[in-house]
């Protein structure tokens, strides 16, 4: 069974080598740069990125989800965006992505609702799987442009 609880400051090696691993599993070598800065943003209070972690029973935290709340123009109320979510490799098929989504559904709700979005890469079959269960897949289309 896993618990999932609010990132906390002695989190920190065990975030940095997931996040490293997040970006490796998406073909991304994150420069210190981006860790440090991401790591600034879920340890600001005043900043909107939230982090989650999963902790499994010997207290090894092996997965996290970063979320952030923004305004949701469709209904003039909150919306929430979950940014990043991995889990460890070893620790896969055990719940923990869906853990940690019903963790952030709580938090939302408990925070003015509204709707939880994210995006998945198109072969990322395995999560898919996960969240086919737990969402709803819907026919919007993604684009990107960099600035």
């Amino acid at each position: 069974m896993v618990q999932v609880r609010p990132i906390d400051d002695g989190d920190h090696a065990r975030w940095r080598e997931l996040f490293t691993a997040y970006g490796v599993f998406y073909e991304t070598d994150f420069p210190a740069s981006v860790l440090d800065g991401v790591w600034a943003w879920i340890r600001d209070p005043e900043h909107p990125l939230l982090c989650f972690v999963a902790v499994d029973d010997a207290g090894t935290i092996v997965g996290f989800a970063h979320v952030r709340e923004q305004p949701d123009t469709f209904t003039a109320g909150p919306g929430w965006y979950l940014d990043d979510l991995f889990t460890d490799p070893d620790a896969r098929g055990q719940g923990i992505g869906t853990a940690l989504i019903a963790a952030i559904s709580e938090h939302a709700a408990r925070h003015g609702g509204g709707t939880l979005r994210w995006i998945t890469a198109a072969d990322n079959e395995r999560a898919q799987r996960v969240y086919d269960r737990v969402a709803t897949r819907t026919t919007w289309v993604t684009y990107e442009k960099e600035i």
